[in-house]
């Protein structure tokens, strides 16, 4: 039995209008059309519509107040104004009265409109399915609170006996994990400082969940990744029609986490403008949902996150020091992956565990020399980096026998392969120490590192000179210059005499 189409119902007072629009959307939707109001509005009462596309410029009444009308009597509905006219007050009313999901202009492209009413669609089948979650709900309140308790105890006891954060016996992050518990039950503010992909919100949630107030919701927001004005939005919520698009209320992750933790990622992101609301906020500890004239009481324990050293940012003069002493009542660091090699093996081996469930593919393992490797890099993205390499060794590996070192990432493989070579790469830091005048010094530390990034590239000249900031033709003028061959690379970079 095939699905049935979404009801559109298109409203336009030109007759060649309504052809071309059914004639374009019949074969995705069940097309239904009026000539007016009064055509449209026994149409609503006799069948069920999804989506109405009303033109603006009517002869009875115009789009907008049509579809306010509309909204009144028919709020689930999706409305959507098509005009050939773009005045920016009946954009403005369209959306703060009509609460208008787009404003689309004459002429219009079929396959552009087409996927919108698409949008249209999925949006109202999702807001179906919130009325029916919601009416769930409330016939079974106790039922939804004891399972949801259920659930909170088994994260909050996954939490107590191991953080969450995958480590080894000898890891430096015990010390860390150690300092998380010792401060999570006390109710203070938290920096957690390290490079991305360390395992800030882990940390995070651990503190949380150990906290008094593990049964209370725990959000997280990045705030390096929208603008001001958004971010407000976002973190405080905000009120129907404050600004263009804002159609509805909305409820803040401040309100939403109230008696709970909010996580503030990329904290050391925010611009000095908003620094100033957030201090306000948790100096009062009160939100002013954006287009309200009142402020909410609101309790909750704020942990925030940066990979930049904030005490340099307020030295620069880039980030408010009474906002950096709210945010830090205790700072915490989280080392790099580099700093932490012995856990490599453990968590290489729990995420590729992790990926064969994901992907439903088995694999027998990492194999040796594929540990060592891994062990090597030095894994600038952090966790984050090695496991998305991980899930990529999984996929990309037959499922007979442990996964081999040669099928990792170039990048990983290169480094592995020039660690391994430690007389040719590891000249360069004794360079400056020894005789001999500037330019000389400076030649011999410019051809070692010709040499290292050759021995590390394994000769591929193009990736050397992508990696070095130079073209093919520079690179080779180089190596002329200083006499470097491949035959050169199994002795000793050269030193100066003393």
């Amino acid at each position: 039995m095939t699905a049935s189409l979404p009801t559109v119902l298109v409203i336009d007072d030109e007759a060649r209008s309504l052809e071309t629009l059914h004639r374009v959307l019949c074969e995705d939707f069940d097309v239904k059309t009026a000539q007016n109001v009064t055509e449209a509005t026994a149409i609503l009462e006799r069948d069920w519509i999804q989506i109405i596309l009303c033109d603006q410029r009517m002869p009875d009444k115009s789009g907008v107040d049509f579809l306010t009308e509309v909204r009144d009597r028919w709020p689930e509905i999706i409305r959507i104004i098509i005009s050939g006219y773009t005045d920016t007050e009946d954009v403005i009313r369209g959306i703060n009265q009509a609460g208008i999901f787009q404003y689309i202009t004459k002429p219009w492209q079929p396959d552009s409109l087409i996927l919108t009413l698409k949008n249209a669609a999925h949006i109202f089948d999702l807001n179906r399915q919130n009325e029916m979650l919601s009416a769930e709900l409330k016939m079974a309140p106790r039922h939804v609170e004891s399972v949801l308790k259920d659930r909170r105890q088994v994260v909050r006891e996954r939490f107590r006996m191991d953080d969450g954060i995958i480590r080894a016996a000898s890891s430096p992050m015990n010390a860390v994990c150690d300092r998380l518990l010792q401060i999570a039950p006390f109710d203070v503010s938290v920096l957690l400082q390290g490079e991305s992909g360390t395992g800030k919100e882990l940390a995070a949630r651990a503190l949380h969940y150990n906290s008094l107030r593990w049964n209370k919701p725990f959000v997280a927001e990045n705030c390096g990744a929208v603008p001001d004005e958004l971010l407000e939005s976002e973190l405080f919520g905000h009120k129907r029609g404050a600004f263009t698009g804002a159609v509805n209320d909305h409820t803040g992750l401040f309100e939403r986490a109230n008696g709970g933790t909010v996580f503030l990622d990329e904290v050391g992101e925010i611009s000095p403008a908003f620094q100033v609301k957030l201090l306000r906020v948790l100096q009062n500890g009160e939100i002013r949902p954006v287009g309200s004239p009142k402020a909410l009481k609101v309790d909750v324990r704020v942990v925030a996150a940066t990979n930049k050293t904030l005490e340099d940012e307020v030295r620069a003069g880039r980030f408010r020091e009474d906002l950096y002493y709210r945010l830090a009542a205790v700072t915490i660091h989280l080392p790099a992956l580099r700093e932490r090699v012995m856990d490599i093996p453990v968590i290489a081996n729990t995420y590729l565990d992790n990926a064969m469930a994901s992907f439903g593919k088995k694999s027998h393992g990492l194999s040796d020399e594929t540990l060592a490797a891994l062990a090597r890099y030095s894994w600038p993205g952090n966790i984050r980096e090695l496991q998305n390499e991980l899930q990529r060794l999984l996929i990309m590996s037959p499922e007979d026998g442990k996964i081999p070192a040669s099928m990792l990432s170039p990048r990983i493989s290169g480094a592995a392969s020039a660690s391994a070579l430690p007389e040719e790469a590891a000249s360069l830091g004794g360079i400056v120490g020894m005789g001999g005048s500037l330019r000389d010094r400076i030649d011999l530390l410019e051809e070692n590192i010709l040499r290292e990034t050759l021995i590390r590239h394994r000769w591929n000249k193009s990736r050397a000179a992508r990696e070095l900031g130079l073209s093919r033709v520079g690179l080779r003028l180089k190596l002329q210059r200083y006499g470097l061959e491949k035959t050169d690379f199994v002795g000793r970079p050269r030193a100066l005499a003393n």
